[in-house]
């Protein structure tokens, strides 16, 4: 039984690695076309579309580490010697913090995209009312 376990999770952890190299490679693919038409531009689009592109593979990046934490997770449940635990601690806190950087990059560009959008101005003049309309308004109020 337990060996059938051994080998259920061996095969379980393989696929969820799998799944995770599969998202990182979909998400290199789609980041790669979303990249060329920026090698090209006809106009400068300045930065914003690279940003939107790394956001993207950033999101995606922090979704497989995720994956292959959880293979890893598999992996140490099968055989869990001290030094097998110490190696996924190891790992837990590597991915942690790569994960940390990249959600804080993320909430960075986000914050800075945020700011760049363009606000009406203090002084823009507020559109007319001619005398008639506001004076409708008014005793309809």
């Amino acid at each position: 039984m337990l060996a059938l376990f051994k080998e259920f999770t061996t095969y379980l952890a393989g696929g969820i690695e799998t799944a995770a190299a599969l998202i990182i490679a979909v998400a290199a693919l789609e980041a790669l076309i979303g990249a060329v038409p920026l090698w090209f531009p006809r106009s400068d689009p300045g930065d914003e579309g690279k940003e939107a592109i790394r956001l993207r593979l950033g999101r995606w990046l922090t979704v497989a580490i995720e994956f292959e934490l959880a293979a890893d997770i598999l992996r140490t449940a099968m055989a869990p010697t001290w030094n097998i635990i110490g190696q996924l601690a190891a790992i837990v806190v590597l991915r942690t913090v790569l994960n940390y950087f990249l959600q804080l990059e993320i909430a960075r560009s986000l914050q800075r995209r945020a700011l760049q959008t363009p606000v009406a101005p203090e002084n823009a003049v507020a559109p007319r009312i001619s005398r008639q309309s506001a004076q409708g308004f008014a005793k309809s109020v």
